[in-house]
């Protein structure tokens, strides 16, 4: 049996393989391009790769029931857009955190902060820019300027960082990245209004 959110599926395990070919049927066949997966159950138990393809190695045969659940691109972009402003606030938390650590020259912990907040502060921006491209043609001034401020920010950071002056580093962290932190909500908002419209359009 073959389950899609909550609906039996025409669809027959007995007609394939492997697991990956059920779910790449499954995926075709219902029309599910526009959603995005987000829990597949095998027999009652959550599925997912532990090395790529390893649904190849399941055979069909050995399968009673898979279950697949979905969402839709907008309501995983609602979602999304809902949580950035927690992510604003572990940046600004982390940034506030790596500014102590450094001033206290404890220099491995504040490093190790500071990685992270960096990776976050790029992974905030991809999201971004994923969302805007996807929900609005026109362009964002907010966005364009946070997105300068950050970029230079981190560039001159990591300049720093590389003549060793940590308390320039905790400096350019407390009063310069901690405000850049609190302009990325304006943007936010932006997007938010955005993703909303689409989906009441849709």
């Amino acid at each position: 049996m073959i389950v899609i959110d909550g609906r039996e599926s025409s669809l027959s395990l007995s007609n394939y393989a492997n697991l990956e070919d059920v779910l790449v049927k499954i995926i075709e066949e219902e029309k599910l391009e526009d959603r995005i997966v987000t829990d597949v159950l095998v027999d009652d138990e959550a599925f997912s790769e532990l090395y790529p393809h390893q649904a190849e190695d399941i055979e069909a045969s050995g399968i009673n029931r898979v279950e697949i659940r979905t969402v839709s691109l907008d309501q995983m972009a609602g979602d999304v857009v809902a949580e950035l402003p927690k992510v604003i606030d572990i940046m600004a938390g982390g940034s506030r955190s790596a500014a102590a650590l450094l001033r206290r020259a404890e220099l491995a912990e504040g490093l190790e902060v500071l990685q992270d907040v960096i990776g976050v502060s790029r992974e905030l921006l991809n999201t971004i820019y994923v969302l805007r491209s996807q929900y609005s043609s026109g362009t964002c001034a907010p966005l364009e300027e946070m997105s300068d401020t950050l970029g230079d920010l981190l560039g001159e950071i990591a300049d720093v960082m590389g003549n060793e002056d940590w308390v320039l580093v905790a400096d350019l962290l407390e009063y310069e990245y901690l405000p850049a932190c609190e302009g990325w909500r304006k943007v936010i908002a932006a997007i938010e209004e955005d993703v909303l419209a689409a989906k009441k359009a849709a």
